[in-house]
């Protein structure tokens, strides 16, 4: 089924082209790739935008036009871009300052032969690892029907460009969407919870995910009172609420920690996934440290509990193996039991403060910034 943003770019093809147009998308991989990589923009801010990737292309291109490639010129005599310029651009651009160099590296090359297994051995990114060199393959931007040939390369800019544009748009949608029931007086307060209630859905974004349930569990735990010491004499215990931190950014390659809660040194991991070898590697990683999983799931905590139980003793057979795993899991919070905590928070006047909490996180992860 045809995306609005892919029938964009057959109308930006069609008004430049003309009846070439639909020849021209169709002899194109990297427009193709394009259109798989921007299914989001039908979407809203709910759903994850491709940035990696489209803008390891970006960059490329861009520097292939800078320097006058698509004018004239040898490009085969070029000796490359440096890659830290190549980062340095990426992280200019919106929702880029946190990209790292995988998507330049490999996973673009990679992703792409997944879409186009016969072009396999035909990479879009070049790259020379012993001087740190790139280059973009200009036999994807150079489109030959008949006697002529059209170079694509501005108009990859321009399209990717138009992809930015809409997730930006969308994305501030839903920070005014925030601000504004944030702000909602507090007798009128059912909008306010129907909406983060929305965001707690099984399809939403992961990243928007974990960063709903981070802001939940936050405000559910602050109330929460510990009494510790180092010694067991009552006077001297110290009294402290609980308190949860966001260790990082989504998806980050930190261990399996997500959020950590002090004074007790809970850690908890957000996934989406119910592969059981994902919670034992997590659980691995952190030599076996007891770890809560927030699971983006309906399914209640026993259901969640026997299928990874009974997916895990079909691989490692021993029972005693998979208890010993399933003993680290500390606890297992699902999308009923947010619902659950929320509810809470509604009846103490804490939904405003969720949303806040939202708000900033999302502008964290999303590299998002006011105009004002």
């Amino acid at each position: 089924m045809e995306t609005s943003f892919e029938a964009y770019i057959k109308d930006f093809l069609y008004k430049k082209y003309g009846e070439v147009a639909n020849q021209l998308f169709s002899l194109s991989y990297i427009l193709q790739y394009i259109v798989n990589k921007t299914k989001s923009a039908d979407k809203g801010a709910k759903s994850r935008g491709s940035f990696a990737n489209l803008y390891a292309i970006y960059v490329l291109v861009e520097d292939y036009l800078n320097k006058g490639f698509d004018k004239s010129g040898d490009y085969s005599k070029y000796e490359g871009a440096m890659f830290s310029t190549l980062l340095k651009r990426q992280r200019e651009l919106p929702f880029g300052s946190k990209l790292q160099n995988h998507a330049l590296n490999s996973r673009m090359n990679e992703e792409f032969f997944k879409f186009f297994p016969t072009q396999k051995g035909i990479q879009p990114i070049l790259r020379d690892s012993e001087t740190t060199r790139y280059w973009f393959n200009e036999n994807y931007l150079k489109i030959q029907i008949g006697k002529s040939s059209y170079n694509i390369a501005q108009d990859i800019i321009n399209i990717i460009n138009h992809y930015v544009e809409v997730k930006q748009g969308s994305f501030k949608q839903f920070i005014e969407q925030c601000k504004k029931l944030q702000n909602i007086h507090i007798g009128n307060k059912t909008e306010v919870n129907d909406f983060v209630l929305s965001l707690l859905a099984a399809n939403v974004n992961a990243r928007l995910f974990e960063i709903v349930s981070y802001s939940i569990l936050k405000y559910y735990f602050k109330d929460q009172i510990i009494y510790w010491g180092f010694t067991p004499e009552v006077e001297k215990l110290t009294k402290d609420h609980l308190h949860l931190y966001k260790t990082g950014r989504t998806n980050a390659n930190d261990g399996g920690i997500d959020f950590v809660m002090k004074p007790l040194g809970r850690f908890f991991q957000v996934t989406e996934t119910l592969d059981f070898k994902k919670y034992f590697l997590d659980i691995e990683k952190i030599e076996r440290y007891p770890l809560t999983f927030v699971i983006k799931s309906e399914e209640s905590i026993d259901d969640l509990k026997a299928k990874l139980r009974n997916d895990a003793l079909k691989t490692y057979v021993v029972q005693k193996i998979v208890e010993d795993y399933m003993l680290c899991i500390e606890e297992i919070i699902n999308i009923p039991l947010l619902k659950q905590y929320l509810i809470e928070l509604n009846n103490k006047n804490l939904l405003s403060e969720v949303l806040k909490e939202i708000i900033i996180q999302s502008k964290v992860e999303f590299n998002y910034e006011d105009e004002e």
